[in-house]
């Protein structure tokens, strides 16, 4: 237990002390304020159909756990999904490796750290849950367990599942960052649509976040009591514009036994996965690896060694006969390998799937293919354009990148440049598409260049790449359902007014400021 409590306080601390997870933190506070939305607002995060839940303790306590259970497993795999990655990267892992640790024992840490910075966030918004009652709430009693109970039995197990996932998925894939988030996606979505198919349940079993057993719920509440026939409920941030509802005044689930159970079960589900990750944990042996790409270096040196024997004699290499060096201070070259860098980083399949969509996007309806088709392929190249300015941290060449010469105005201006070269190039099925709409191609131009500056901004200030992939799923989402402020591409057809087309470029010139300010700063005070 000592090794364990040392793994987990350590990883625990160094993940909230970094700026991303406070930063991810209080954007997670904003949303937890807005899971309960005021009478003028216009968006709801639970639609029955023109019904709305008086305020009291019960609808703010019940909304509030369901949501932070269900957004939080949204985006918080993103969060947490790179515990093992670090140690190998830092190469903690080795020590570790040396220990009596076992990988069952190695990976629960993992996981349990996981967990906690989880339920950290949870513990924030629980807290932030009971303010907005008392600050929105109406003239009912305040019942504590209408708060402690949705959080216990919603959030809890939801969020055990989600950092059992995260470390799964880092055992089976490693770094394949972008084919994690893609098969976690894909079972939250096969997750969402089962619990739908079955139309609400009383057991919980096939239902990790409890949505079906509040749907069922509250449905049943407005068809008893208003004599209705609704089939659903939805959740999320649902944007319709402000309209009067009818209220009703819901009071909150009894819990079963059946149904506490079903939590208990998820939680060893989760469990199982730790044990069966670690029956195939590589445990930081990669000596095997090591060996067979040592082999075919030497073999390639011994082959290039020979052919050159037999080309130069090297007692006759005179400096005089060689030819002159030739400098290139100009930025293109940058340009052109930050470029390739982009392109050839990750695995060659997923350009498959790029390309697939790329031109699926010549093709569908342009409605679908500007909101929908354009930006998942954007979010696919997260990870390319998380580590523009990062990799050099990362692989600790920083001292020697930030020495170069005139770093500020050639190796930054090029790497923003080859960011939105990419950006551009897979916009321009749409942009094509758009050339008869002078302000929608200027709104797709503004939106690729923005979505690359904030991967920029906020690689500088945090010194890392997970809260702009955080940031940027968070805000593939928004766009994908439509939410009006987060329209960064312009597609709905009201932002194509050159109003909004200057507030994106307006951002686009604050960020740039910002991030060769921040840029200036490190590099003067490394």
């Amino acid at each position: 237990m000592q090794y364990l409590y040392n793994i987990i306080k350590a990883d625990y601390l160094q993940r909230t002390r970094s700026y991303s997870f406070l930063i991810t933190l209080a954007a997670t506070v904003f949303m937890a304020y807005s899971f309960v939305p005021p009478d003028t607002a216009s968006y709801t995060t639970l639609s029955a159909l023109g019904y709305k839940g008086v305020y009291n303790s019960a609808w703010v306590g019940y909304v509030s756990g369901i949501m932070t259970s269900f957004m939080l497993s949204f985006y918080g795999f993103l969060l947490v999904n790179s515990g093992i990655k670090k140690d190998i990267e830092t190469e903690v892992g080795l020590i570790i490796a040396t220990t009596p640790v076992t990988n069952f024992k190695y990976l629960l840490s993992k996981q349990l750290s996981n967990y906690l910075v989880l339920l950290t966030i949870t513990g924030i918004t629980f807290i932030v849950s009971i303010a907005v009652f008392l600050v929105r709430g109406t003239d009912q009693p305040f019942i504590l367990g209408n708060f402690v109970f949705p959080y216990l039995f919603f959030a809890i197990p939801a969020l055990f599942v989600v950092a059992a996932l995260a470390v799964t998925a880092e055992v089976f894939l490693g770094k394949r960052s972008i084919l994690q988030f893609i098969i976690y996606f894909l079972l939250f979505g096969i997750c969402m649509a089962f619990i739908n198919e079955k139309g609400g349940s009383d057991t919980g079993v096939f239902d990790p976040f409890g949505l079906s057993l509040m749907t069922k719920s509250i449905t049943q509440h407005i068809n008893t009591h208003f004599n209705e026939d609704i089939k659903s409920v939805s959740f999320g941030f649902i944007f319709n514009g402000h309209k009067t509802f009818k209220l009703f005044a819901w009071e909150g689930l009894n819990w079963t036994p059946i149904f506490i159970f079903s939590r208990l079960l998820w939680i060893g589900f989760g469990l199982g996965l730790i044990y069966i990750s670690s029956l195939f944990f590589h445990r930081f042996d990669f000596k095997q690896a090591v060996t067979i790409k040592k082999k075919k270096l030497q073999s390639a040196s011994a082959v290039s060694a020979t052919e050159a024997g037999q080309l130069i004699d090297p007692m006759r290499i005179s400096r005089s006969v060689l030819p002159a060096l030739s400098f290139n201070y100009g930025i293109y070259p940058l340009i052109k390998t930050e470029f390739l860098l982009l392109i050839r980083q990750g695995n060659k399949w997923l350009w498959l799937l790029n390309a697939a969509l790329w031109v699926a996007m010549f093709v569908a309806p342009f409605k679908y293919a500007y909101s929908y088709l354009l930006p998942v392929l954007l979010f696919l190249q997260v990870t390319r354009w998380s580590e523009l300015v990062t990799k050099e941290k990362t692989n600790r060449i920083h001292y020697f990148a930030y020495a170069s010469y005139k770093p500020l105005q050639r190796m930054l201006p090029a790497q923003i440049m080859a960011g939105i070269l990419l950006a551009i190039s897979l916009s321009l099925p749409v942009i094509i598409r758009s050339i008869s709409n002078l302000y929608a191609v200027i709104g797709l131009l503004n939106g690729a260049v923005l979505i690359v500056l904030l991967a920029v901004a906020l690689g500088i200030l945090t010194g890392g790449k997970k809260l702009f992939e955080v940031f940027f799923f968070l805000l593939t989402y928004a766009v994908i359902n439509q939410v009006p402020f987060a329209d960064y591409l312009g597609s709905l057809p009201d932002h194509h007014a050159p109003f909004f087309i200057w507030i994106v470029l307006m951002m686009n010139l604050t960020l740039t400021v910002v991030l060769f300010i921040a840029r200036r700063y490190q590099i003067r005070h490394l």
